[in-house]
Formats: C-alpha cells, sequence, structure tokens
C-alpha cells in the first residue's frame, strides 16, 4: 500500500511542476489559480511521501519520488510545454527509469 502512496506522490509531484509551467504562461487571475493548484498538489504530495516513508526506507522513497516526479515533468515537458525530445534526454531520462526499478527491487 506505501508503494501505491509514493507512486501517487510522485505523480502529484508532476502535477505540481505542471502548475508552475502553466503559470508562467499565464497572467492575472488564471496565474493565481495555478499557484493555488500548485499549492494543492504540493501538500498533497508531501502528505503522501510523509506517509510512504512510515515503511519505506526514506532513501528509496525520496529516490523514487523524485525520480517519478522527473520523468513525468519530462515527459509532460515534451508533450503539453513541446521541449525538444533529443536522443540524449530520452536516454538519460530512461537510464533514471532503470535506476528507479533497481531500488524498488533491492529495497525490503
Amino acid at each position: 500500500m506505501n508503494w501505491i502512496l509514493l507512486i501517487i506522490a510522485g505523480l502529484f509531484e508532476v502535477a505540481f511542476a505542471a502548475c508552475l509551467g502553466k503559470a508562467k504562461e499565464t497572467t492575472g487571475t488564471e496565474t493565481t489559480f495555478w499557484y493555488l493548484g500548485f499549492l494543492l498538489c504540493l501538500s498533497i504530495s508531501m502528505v503522501l511521501l510523509v506517509k510512504a516513508t512510515q515503511e519505506i526506507p526514506i532513501g528509496t522513497a525520496y529516490a523514487v519520488w523524485t525520480g517519478i516526479g522527473a520523468f513525468g515533468t519530462v515527459l509532460l515537458g515534451i508533450i503539453v510545454f513541446k521541449e525538444p525530445a533529443t536522443f540524449w534526454r530520452l536516454f538519460f531520462i530512461s537510464t533514471l527509469i532503470i535506476s528507479i526499478i533497481g531500488l524498488k527491487v533491492v529495497s525490503n
């Protein structure tokens, strides 16, 4: 169950990064709503991360959480924000995913 919470926490990390990206593209009241979304997603992500670390070692949980956030944010950047999808960018994000899977495999 804690691994599921950790994955959801990582997805909320992607969501708060997305809110920051959208806030940068907007003005006025819409920007305020994106920043409120950022704060909400950040809060949910942190609460779930704290809950997950009650059973998962903090080093593993934090690495997985940030890895999910990094991978998801890169994909979001490519798909939503039209950032470049170069070979090296995809190669290194792939090595990150392999490392996260490795941490999961070697954790109790």
